[in-house]
């Protein structure tokens, strides 16, 4: 693995939250690990750890919100990165609506879309949701910001180990 440090540390992607609801119960965290996967038809993956809360939820979620963040809203980050929803309700400290299939849109959100899971892929320590975008939006007062990226979240302690 150290001969891949070189490469892995040159990465630095763009932060979301991704938000999940089922079952009566809602879930929500931060993540490093996601893409789109294809353009036709159009696709997104987003990765989540076995060790969230949030991951517990999604195994049951038809559709599954991402979010983006620009630099400035560093405090929600912390919220959803640095705060485990197994003993914090994240949503109570956010202004969110229920969207598409009753998905949670964080309504301080720069852009965000929902997407209905379209395939699981187990990876290891990670399981990929392929998602197929089916709403979208922004924020009405969107500043058009840099979004907020991986070296300035790396200082966040996560609300459960990497490991």
């Amino acid at each position: 693995m150290a001969d891949m440090d070189a490469f892995i540390g040159r990465l630095n992607p763009d932060m979301c939250v991704v938000t999940a609801a089922a079952h009566g119960e809602r879930a929500g965290c931060l993540v490093g690990f996601a893409s789109q996967c294809s353009i036709h038809p159009l696709r997104f993956v987003v990765w989540l750890s076995k060790a969230n809360h949030t991951y517990r939820v999604a195994r049951s979620a038809r559709y599954l919100a991402v979010h983006l963040l620009t630099r400035e809203q560093r405090a929600l980050a912390e919220l959803f990165g640095g705060c485990t929803g197994d003993r914090t309700d994240k949503f109570a400290h956010v202004r969110r609506r229920e969207e598409y299939g009753g998905a949670v849109v964080l309504e301080d959100a720069a852009a965000w879309f929902v997407g209905s899971v379209e395939l699981r892929a187990d990876a290891g320590d990670h399981v990929g949701y392929v998602l197929d975008p089916v709403a979208w939006g922004e924020r009405e007062a969107a500043d058009g910001g840099p979004l907020l990226r991986l070296d300035e979240a790396r200082t966040i302690a996560p609300g459960h180990p990497v490991d």
